[in-house]
């Protein structure tokens, strides 16, 4: 009990903590965050906003009309888009054990019975099944491959879901690993962790796979892009895009593994343009000096 609570304390401190270090998207008060289905052939992914810039994902096989949720961290608004959809939920996919992923895990499994909860971590609520590297399940006729990413926290899963014999764009879902122009806070890890994570790992799925990511983080990452790489269009065009978006409403996610690689700077840690900036020769020490650098970023008002 004693243990838990610690937890429980602990994942707060550190959810603090990254509001307190900027690492999240002041919210004007005039924009609600809308929830968005991305509709494919074979899935559906509803992005459903929760708390002041989480995403909870639902995600829905086609063919046989069973989902699971990604990071349920407010159960009733996924009991009510479950419902909204008419699916059977059967899966909780848990990225990782920090509170606003991972708290709702056991008021959700009181709200539906029989509920698999995956996750890489012991320090997961209400865990049925640990997730390992390359393990492999099914969501209805879905694949969904466990992919161990330690860094942001030493037991961070992310998952790469695909449709046998299928022609069907990839979905991964990434956690506080990667987001869409920026990578998580080394909490647990180091640069040398998140070099694996991003660039061998993540990096080599398919460039098409879409990326959805735990956090609406995308403006500020883009503007320390943009800090690192000041003549990179493809950051410059990313950010008029999200800032449209994100004031309507609008969710900046998913993007793809193979946009990551033209604006997030540090998926491209191994560009002279980036290494020079910081100062650096490879791309390992590049990581370190450029997440070093963006913890202590000030963002500009533009």
């Amino acid at each position: 009990q004693n243990s838990r609570i610690i937890s429980t304390i602990s994942c707060v401190f550190i959810y603090l903590h990254s509001l307190s270090a900027g690492s999240f998207y002041l919210h004007s008060g005039s924009v609600v965050r809308k929830s968005e289905t991305i509709i494919q052939a074979n899935m559906k992914v509803e992005l459903l906003p929760a708390l002041a810039d989480n995403y909870m994902y639902l995600l829905i096989d086609n063919e046989t009309k069973e989902a699971a949720i990604v990071d349920p961290v407010e159960p009733q608004k996924v009991v009510e888009a479950v419902k909204k959809h008419g699916v059977k939920l059967t899966t909780v996919l848990t990225t990782h054990h920090h509170w606003d992923h991972a708290g709702g895990n056991e008021e959700l499994v009181m709200k539906v019975p029989d509920l698999q909860v995956y996750g890489g971590d012991d320090r997961i609520r209400a865990l049925t099944c640990r997730a390992t590297h390359k393990k492999t399940f099914k969501v209805g006729s879905l694949n969904v491959r466990c992919l161990f990413t330690p860094c942001h926290t030493s037991g961070h899963i992310c998952y790469f879901v695909t449709k046998e014999n299928s022609s069907e764009v990839p979905a991964v879902f990434t956690g506080d690993t990667l987001f869409v122009a920026g990578c998580g806070k080394f909490f647990e890890g180091s640069g040398e962790e998140m070099y694996r994570a991003l660039i061998d790992i993540l990096g080599s799925l398919p460039p098409e796979t879409r990326v959805y990511c735990g956090h609406e983080y995308t403006i500020n990452n883009l503007k320390f892009a943009r800090h690192v790489e000041p003549n990179n269009a493809a950051i410059k065009q990313k950010l008029a895009w999200a800032k449209e978006h994100y004031g309507l409403g609008k969710p900046t996610i998913p993007s793809t593994i193979g946009e990551e690689f033209s604006y997030n700077p540090f998926m491209r840690v191994r560009e002279m343009s980036v290494q020079e900036h910081v100062g650096m020769k490879d791309a390992i020490s590049t990581m370190d000096a450029i997440r070093k650098e963006k913890d202590q970023f000030q963002v500009p008002k533009d």
